[in-house]
């Protein structure tokens, strides 16, 4: 039998509830995600709602923000030793996959995972010189150095600087 997982909310949209059946019922809205690791590769992975480049859905009370009517719902079967991290986008934006994977994976306590995460976004976001994810589709998109730095063989880089939220967690039975 597997533990039931309590609701969990993220300060930025994102609600993941465990069944006893092992049923993870996810809904998010905007750029806030969860991923699903098994075995040391990621079986599930939300994916960020954005109206265009960096400029994601957001929960509001106007009648030109998105409600909870917008969210993407999920379902995943979880199994035990399944690792579930989620984040906002200070996480996904800093940190590639295959980190993701090597630091929820390398902790047995979730979390010193959780607080490694978030510390290593916080280092990725504050290095000028760091490939990030967010760099990458920022020049992907067509954002990019002026030409003249180009032409110095320049090119946009950097993590993003935002706010980080990690949270991990483990499927164990009971």
């Amino acid at each position: 039998m597997l533990l039931p997982l309590q609701l969990v909310q993220l300060l930025c949209r994102i609600i993941a509830m465990m069944e006893r059946d092992g049923m993870l019922k996810i809904a998010n809205v905007g750029d806030c995600g969860l991923k699903v690791i098994r075995k040391g590769q990621i079986i599930f992975s939300t994916s960020p709602q954005e109206h265009f480049f960096d400029c994601p859905y957001q929960l509001s009370s106007e009648r030109v923000g998105q409600t909870f009517l917008d969210a993407t719902v999920s379902n995943v079967e979880l199994i035990e030793g399944d690792i579930l991290v989620m984040g906002s986008d200070g996480l996904f934006d800093n940190v590639f996959d295959y980190e993701i994977v090597a630091t929820a994976t390398k902790y047995i306590d979730v979390g010193e995972a959780a607080k490694a995460l978030a510390n290593l976004a916080s280092s990725h976001s504050a290095d000028k010189a760091f490939e990030s994810p967010y760099s990458l589709e920022a020049r992907s998109k067509g954002y990019d150095v002026p030409f003249w730095k180009k032409m110095l063989g320049m090119k946009l880089t950097g993590g993003k600087l935002d706010d980080i939220t990690v949270v991990v967690g483990q499927v164990v039975s009971t």
